[in-house]
């Protein structure tokens, strides 16, 4: 630590936080673009053959795009939780944050994989068989349920920081 500062706990500590906030909203984000670009080549194509579908097929760029926020929720509550002048931020907190932003960013990522891939086949076999719609539908709900799974053990993880030592 540098003398005379009024700085407490682990210096390295932060660039941990910081790096689990980046994480979290950069991860996330390529997995909604990839979602969203995904599915709208899908979109694109199947609405040469039937126009008349193309509002009812947007659902899946929709769920994509919902992804980047979650990586934003928990870049926001990593970010406000890193003041090392306020509280004293260890590396436990730092590597906490860290977790908690790989967890949401990478189950992000993963998820608008999945979107994408679904959406994008999905919507072009609802085109030819409108039957198909719910089934894609549901298959979409659990791709973007493995999302909500990193959001909320982010959550939990990053509510963890604080807690290695009693100030």
């Amino acid at each position: 630590m540098s003398s005379g500062s009024a700085f407490s706990g682990d210096e390295t500590a932060p660039f941990f936080g910081f790096l689990g906030a980046a994480a979290a909203l950069v991860f996330s984000c390529m997995g909604a673009a990839y979602g969203t670009a995904k599915s709208g080549v899908g979109v694109a194509s199947m609405g040469v053959m039937r126009p008349e579908l193309v509002m009812k097929s947007i659902v899946p760029v929709v769920m994509a795009g919902v992804l980047g926020i979650y990586g934003l929720i928990i870049a926001v509550i990593i970010s406000t939780g890193i003041n090392p002048k306020a509280k004293s931020y260890y590396l436990f907190d730092g590597y906490a944050h860290l977790s908690s932003g790989l967890a949401c960013g990478l189950a992000g990522l993963s998820a608008g994989m999945a979107i994408g891939i679904v959406g994008d086949a999905g919507v072009r076999a609802n085109a030819q068989q409108p039957k198909l719609f719910v089934g894609m539908i549901l298959i979409l709900i659990f791709a973007e349920a493995l999302a909500l799974y990193g959001l909320i053990v982010g959550i939990i993880l990053s509510s963890r920081a604080g807690q290695s030592r009693a100030d």
